[in-house]
């Protein structure tokens, strides 16, 4: 299993086995699936620029990854109109930095990659941990969890994706 990130001389490094990567792509293949553009309105100029409709998702998941910026419904439309779209564009191309980069051996990442990296393990982790509806509770969750829980796999997979954020902010820090 992987040790996590390390940074050696301004380069972060980790050591990823095949199947920890196939499981980092599927991950983040199916965030990218997520946050495809989003709609724009019919007015050729909004499209050209990306201003979407402004309303706020009904998926959990999007709920969670373009949060209203604000509390006041209208306020927060009018936010997201024009915010959404460079959102996406953002974290679409972490995502593509991630698949990119994740391979099986020795991975070396710029500071720039090592950030994009960051990004798209916060988008998997929120994805994952609203789908699995995880609380703070969570590791103790995991403790108590018998290994036959057909959850287990996904709670197992959320707490290694943990330990992989966490070692990487380390290693950036």
């Amino acid at each position: 299993m992987s040790s996590g990130f390390s940074s050696k001389g301004g380069v972060v490094v980790a050591e990823f086995e095949a199947p920890e990567v196939a499981i980092l792509r599927s991950l983040v293949e199916l965030v990218l699936g997520l946050v495809e553009p989003g709609e724009t309105g019919d007015d050729p100029l909004e499209r050209a620029l990306g201003i979407g409709a402004g309303e706020a998702p009904s998926d959990p998941v999007l709920a969670r990854l373009f949060p209203s910026a604000y509390e006041d419904t209208d306020d927060a439309a009018e936010f997201r109109r024009y915010t959404e779209a460079t959102l996406r564009d953002g974290k679409r191309a972490d995502a593509r930095t991630m698949l990119d980069t994740a391979r099986p051996g020795r991975t070396e990442l710029t500071p720039e990659q090592a950030q994009a990296w960051l990004r798209a393990l916060n988008d998997v982790r929120l994805t994952l941990g609203v789908r699995l509806e995880v609380t703070e509770e969570v590791h103790e969750e995991i403790a108590t969890m018998s290994e036959d829980d057909p959850r287990y796999p996904a709670y197992v997979t959320y707490d290694w994706l943990t330990y992989l954020q966490d070692t990487l902010v380390r290693a950036l820090w």
